[in-house]
């Protein structure tokens, strides 16, 4: 805090500190607001606030690359809502990578389904992400310290995306990019792909699955296939009521069946864990 600021200021110091800091509040760009659904690293500051707007957005679901001037990736999500963004500067201390898995953590513990989800040069160049997709020029970084990640949200705002954008620039300084965009109309069934099932499971050890209740379905099945065989080296237990049945299906579409175990049919829908 500044020594120069007046006692007047109190107030308003102890309401910014009791909400996250005062050094936070006083730095943030004026008018900019958290997130409902998430809260940042201490010391980060809001660099960037773009209040609601509605207008008609495309999300990428794969690696971005420019051809003849147009951007081209394999999926996308294409709506019409209501956009809010957020940019966060990070202290020194904290990394890109941490800031964006804090974030997918919170909105997969509030039940957020993971859409899409890139690392590095997986994701393509990040200078289209910075000026094409986000028209943040902020968030131009070096390719391999990138990460960006499409949600769903769950329950009553499940016609809700989040798009969270992580980098790491030249000068190692890093930034959160969060986007929250409410449709207008409903989003439909929207399925994620292949790659990002396995990268959730390589990372958390875990695929909880809760609206897959019933016997397979052909299209999960196939996704979830097409997921395991990107590595044919892990084994994971299929749990849930119809667990068996899934495991029948993972190896009728080419799954071996030495890496599949049956695991608990008390599960909520179906669950597939890694086994160590």
């Amino acid at each position: 805090m500044r020594a120069s600021m007046r006692l007047s200021n109190a107030p308003f110091v102890l309401l910014c500190a009791s909400l996250f800091s005062a050094v936070a509040c006083a730095a943030d760009v004026p008018g900019s607001r958290d997130p409902d659904f998430m809260s940042r690293l201490p010391d980060a500051e809001i660099v960037d606030y773009r209040p609601g707007t509605d207008l008609e957005r495309i999300y990428p679901m794969g690696a971005i690359r420019k051809i003849s001037g147009q951007l081209r990736f394999d999926g996308q999500v294409n709506a019409r809502g209501n956009l809010t963004s957020v940019t966060y500067q990070l202290p020194a201390e904290h990394s890109s990578d941490e800031a964006f898995t804090a974030a997918r953590e919170a909105l997969q513990q509030q039940g957020a389904e993971l859409l899409f989800w890139c690392q590095a040069r997986d994701c393509g160049e990040s200078s289209l992400w910075a000026n094409e997709v986000f028209g943040n020029s902020k968030l131009y970084g070096a390719d391999d310290r990138q990460a960006y990640l499409l949600l769903r949200r769950a329950g009553p705002e499940s016609e809700t995306l989040v798009a969270l954008y992580g980098i790491t620039r030249g000068n190692r300084r890093a930034y959160l990019h969060v986007e929250q965009f409410k449709a207008e109309a409903p989003l439909g069934d929207l399925l994620p792909t292949s790659a990002t099932l396995m990268r959730q499971l390589r990372s958390t050890g875990r695929l909880d699955l809760p609206r897959l209740v019933g016997d397979p379905q052909e299209t999960w099945v196939t996704l979830l296939a097409r997921g395991l065989n990107l590595d044919s080296t892990l084994r994971a237990t299929v749990s849930g009521a119809h667990a068996e049945a899934w495991r029948e299906a993972l190896i009728t579409k080419g799954v071996r069946g030495a890496r599949l175990e049956v695991g608990g049919v008390d599960k909520t829908g179906l669950v597939i864990e890694v086994i160590r």
